[in-house]
């Protein structure tokens, strides 16, 4: 048995992973395979006593190797105590929970190197063993060399655990101090390297794993291991309160010699994210099948790090732990540094910049080296089957607001019903989301709603049986009375319980930017209109009587002040409703006969604003419509059915000229980043990292959000 491992160990330490030849492994595999078939019992307790394996979670912290890693005594990193270090078939963590588990289990140990490393420098000699078995992985995997690839993947997953308990406990500075390395320094003083410049080598490590290794099933688990590590780095943001820019990781990441990856990381991480990939199954022996194919069952998943088959069906996303990491990834590299005046992202400019490379278009074909190409079509279908976390939406922001080409591209694509449905969808369902997603989502809308072309053609297309809507049967409605419907009950929602300024000015701007082009709005929206104007009105009305000085206030009723904020609210949600309905019959009359039947049958309804000084300038059009329109139907006898009405009201619609209405303005409204952004979007980027990552964190040392609140 000795004599296998010792087989094992020498084929893992050759200094050439390509001398380690592919027949060899099969060799030894077939050897331990062998024994494995005749004596499993011996076999397993050997393994836990050659690597760091171990049986349950609690052991861990009695393992020798590692706790002569953790202990006083220097390794160096030629030392073949490394080799037997990484050789272990522990499981990787594929959840929080999981993460918690081995975190707990392993933190004596972890609390033991925080005193002893300072002395020893094992941690910068991890950080050697990483980077000598980095520079060597491409060769590997190009050699097939699973067992040297499992080997990279240990060192790298154990310097993570190890770097995420640094930051969390000692933040960035006192991180950067448990990488000097103690060993390089007392044998040459001279020749001292500096943590930053260890910092850099292995950034740039993880970046090469990322855009230079090939994604197979071998090398999936080190490349998710890669970005979850430099998520980690970027993570000693969420422990301090001092600016990225002044950071000595983002220092490094957006202007080292790391930042020449910039283009290609990008374009990497929005590939793994458009792709979806799904975690690399195991090979499975069949049920009642031979002990040889379960025993090569459970070889393969060592070898492949046994990254797959972990997580119920049910959960989809969980099958996509690249795409969703990558993701994450992307969003913290180009939300952070974004005032150029301190620092300059070339990660931010190259999400910004690219272009389509399924485009013939002149400005596409020239040789730009500043912007990369790109798959819109693969981009925006993936955005389409995902725009349901704070996330995917996230990015579809930067996208729209940021990219102009790929903005122009969602704006005129044959299907961008497909695009907006899952922002309806996110929005009739906010009671069940958070208030930062709900933003989100209404200023995606704001930000299409600009473009002209959007708002006339979203009439175009006809929706059937949309599903999640269920207050009503929708058998067919148009994708604008759609959006119009949902910004409707969205601003009914938030009056009602929210009462977030914010999100009823981004939703009644949205509307504005459609109103000149609302053409034939379905039935049930054109009540739904209105009926939230009649709803507002009456309320509005109700408050006032309610603040006159001869209401005495009770202990039960609002206070004045809270009154008169109620009072300002209504008055710019009502008169922005009064503003939306004159542009949509300035512009469309004619071509919104419903709205207009609507109108002329709840007529009555205006008498409330037309007696307001505030709202009489708006009411003054709709009075001329309502005058030229009433007369024709007032001799009408009430056993006319609503369609003979409405083709009355359509042939008198021929004789109408909107000369007759007072010239207003066209609506229109334009999203404008605030002037600090980063206030906003990193506590909400990194809330987000904190809730949706497969990463334990620690919360109590977390200062730039609030962990225990939802996002």
């Amino acid at each position: 048995m000795e004599v296998l491992f010792e087989l094992l160990l020498e084929f893992n330490s050759a200094e050439d992973p390509c001398e380690r030849t592919y027949e060899k492994l099969q060799i030894v595999t077939l050897r331990i395979l062998i024994f494995l078939l005749f004596d499993c019992k011996n076999y397993t307790v050997y393994w836990l006593e050659m690597g760091t394996s171990s049986s349950s979670l609690h052991e861990l912290q009695d393992n020798k190797y590692l706790q002569q890693f953790s202990g006083k005594e220097s390794i160096s990193p030629n030392d073949p105590f490394w080799n037997q270090l990484l050789s272990f078939t522990f499981a990787p963590p594929h959840s929080c929970a999981d993460c918690r588990l081995l975190e707990d289990s392993i933190r004596p140990m972890l609390d033991t190197l925080l005193n002893s490393n300072p002395i020893s420098g094992n941690v910068a000699a991890l950080i050697k063993v990483f980077l000598i078995h980095s520079s060597e992985l491409k060769a590997a995997v190009q050699c097939e060399n699973k067992v040297f690839i499992w080997q990279a993947y240990n060192s790298l997953f154990i310097l993570r655990c190890i770097l995420k308990y640094f930051i969390e406990t000692l933040g960035e500075e006192g991180t950067l101090k448990q990488l000097e390395d103690t060993q390089e320094n007392r044998s040459d003083p001279s020749n001292a390297s500096e943590p930053e410049k260890l910092l850099e080598a292995v950034i740039n490590a993880l970046f090469e794993i990322i855009v230079d290794i090939s994604l197979d099933s071998k090398t999936y688990a080190i490349t998710v291991e890669a970005v979850h590590s430099l998520i980690v780095l970027l993570s000693v943001q969420m422990f301090s309160t001092r600016p990225a820019h002044e950071s000595v990781v983002y220092s490094v990441i957006m202007e080292g010699k790391c930042a020449i990856h910039s283009l290609l990381l990008i374009k990497t991480l929005l590939q793994y994210y458009s792709n979806q990939d799904m975690c690399p199954h195991c090979i499975t022996a069949v049920e009642g099948g031979s002990i040889i194919a379960g025993l090569a069952s459970g070889l393969w998943n060592v070898l492949t790090l046994n990254y797959a088959g972990k997580n119920s069906p049910k959960d989809v996303s969980s099958f996509t732990v690249l795409a969703n990491q990558s993701l994450l990834l992307l969003l913290t590299l180009v939300n952070h540094c974004t005032n150029d005046k301190e620092m300059k992202n070339p990660y931010r400019a190259a999400l910004f910049s690219f272009k389509n490379s399924n485009s013939t278009s002149e400005s596409n074909s020239t040789n730009d080296i500043t912007a990369f190409k790109f798959d819109y079509d693969m981009l925006f279908k993936t955005l389409c089957s995902t725009l349901k976390d704070d996330q995917t939406a996230l990015l579809t922001y930067l996208l729209l607001h940021q990219n102009p080409n790929f903005r122009h591209y969602v704006i005129y694509s044959s299907e961008i019903y497909m695009f907006v449905l899952p922002l309806l969808k996110l929005l009739y369902n906010a009671p069940d989301k958070n208030s930062h997603l709900i933003y989100m989502t209404l200023i995606i809308l704001l930000i299409l709603s600009e473009e002209e072309y959007f708002d006339k053609h979203v009439h175009a297309f006809k929706l059937r049986n949309i599903s999640w809507y269920s207050e009503r049967i929708l058998s067919e409605i148009s994708l604008g009375s759609m959006i119009v419907l949902i910004l409707i009950r969205t601003i009914q929602y938030n009056m009602t319980r929210m009462h977030d300024k914010y999100l009823h000015t981004n939703c009644l701007a949205a509307l504005a930017n459609m109103s000149a082009h609302i053409q034939n709005l379905h039935t049930y929206v054109c009540d739904k209109f209105i009926s939230l104007l009649e709803n507002m009105g009456k309320r509005y009305v109700r408050i006032i009587d309610q603040s006159k000085p001869v209401s005495q206030t009770t202990d039960d009723e609002l206070l004045p002040s809270d009154l008169m904020q109620d009072l300002s609210v209504l008055d710019e949600v009502l008169r922005m409703l009064l503003e939306i309905l004159n542009s949509s019959l300035t512009f469309q009359l004619r071509n919104n006969i419903n709205l207009l039947y609507t109108i002329l049958y709840k007529k009555s309804i205006f008498s409330m604003f037309r007696s307001n000084p505030i709202f009489q300038d708006i009411m003054q059009n709709l009075d001329i419509v309502l005058a030229f329109f009433s007369p024709n139907l007032e001799s009408i006898e009430q056993s006319v059915s609503v369609l003979e009405v409405t083709e009355i009201i359509k042939s008198v619609s021929l004789q109408w000229s909107k000369e007759k209405m007072k010239k207003l303005p066209e609506l229109k409204f334009k999203y404008v980043e605030e002037g600090q952004p980063e206030d906003f979007f990193i506590p909400y980027l990194w809330s987000v990292v904190f809730h949706s990552s497969d990463i334990y964190w620690d919360s109590k040392n977390i200062l730039i959000f609030n962990p225990y609140k939802p996002t």
